[in-house]
């Protein structure tokens, strides 16, 4: 009986625990910010559409649109959330708190096409004293902004590679192209990591220290390790990276 009564509040969970994950899909910004890599496909494909034949630009853009797909992005990053982070309550809480607001509205601001069109030259220098520096420094290392970056930026610089392989097969072969993909992946990594802290200055630069503490005391927890982890995969997952 004991078995049997345990099993029942199990199945009385799983709806539960299910719309934790879409509501923590939701709260942590994840369909805006995918909104946001569509605009910013939108104008690389344009910026390939003066550069490339017409055949090669109109399979670039047919390629794209079918593995950049709004629904199908979504539905793979969130199926992915759900298969890798065991408890997704801690990180809705988190984003649900007013710093967690606050926080999603930060990094949605600064995706936003009419901000990257603004800083496309590079972000200016923020001033800031060693606390909030030393502050910064951790969130860098306890968030994988880098590997999110790289991969973000090679899945819109790969468009034209996809196309291109697809019409002159063996152009690229798998061994070629996955040591190429990796290799530009560090190098991406490694750029990133050079200006990794003032972007982050300038992205949280409305949070106040305490704030920002928070936010590393969060990010520094093995609820919030396990949540940043499995954003990754599903950053990766969403983006059909290898696939």
């Amino acid at each position: 009986m004991r078995a049997l009564c345990c099993f029942l509040l199990l199945l009385l969970s799983l709806p539960a625990l299910a719309d934790t994950y879409g509501e923590l899909y939701e709260k942590a910004g994840w369909p805006q910010q995918r909104a946001h890599f569509s605009d910013a496909l939108s104008a690389a494909q344009a910026r390939y559409s003066k550069s490339l034949p017409p055949a090669v630009y109109q399979a670039l853009v047919s390629n794209s649109n079918q593995r950049f797909a709004a629904k199908a992005m979504d539905e793979r990053a969130e199926r992915s959330l759900r298969e890798n982070l065991a408890n997704p309550a801690p990180a809705l809480r988190f984003f649900e708190s007013p710093l967690g607001r606050k926080i999603v509205t930060a990094e949605l601001l600064a995706t936003r096409p009419d901000q990257l069109a603004k800083y496309a030259d590079g972000l200016p220098l923020s001033e800031a004293d060693a606390t909030r520096r030393l502050l910064i420094r951790h969130l860098a290392q306890a968030i994988p902004a880098s590997e999110a970056g790289a991969e973000i930026s090679l899945a819109l610089a790969g468009v034209a590679a996809d196309s291109l392989s697809q019409m002159i097969p063996g152009l690229l072969g798998g061994g070629t192209a996955q040591g190429l993909l990796d290799g530009q992946r560090q190098r991406l990594m490694a750029q990133i990591d050079k200006d990794l802290d003032n972007t982050l200055l300038h992205v949280y630069r409305g949070l106040s220290d305490p704030e920002l503490e928070e936010f590393v005391t969060f990010a520094q927890s093995s609820e919030g390790a396990a949540y940043y982890k499995a954003a990754l995969t599903a950053i990766r997952a969403g983006l059909a990276v290898g696939q």
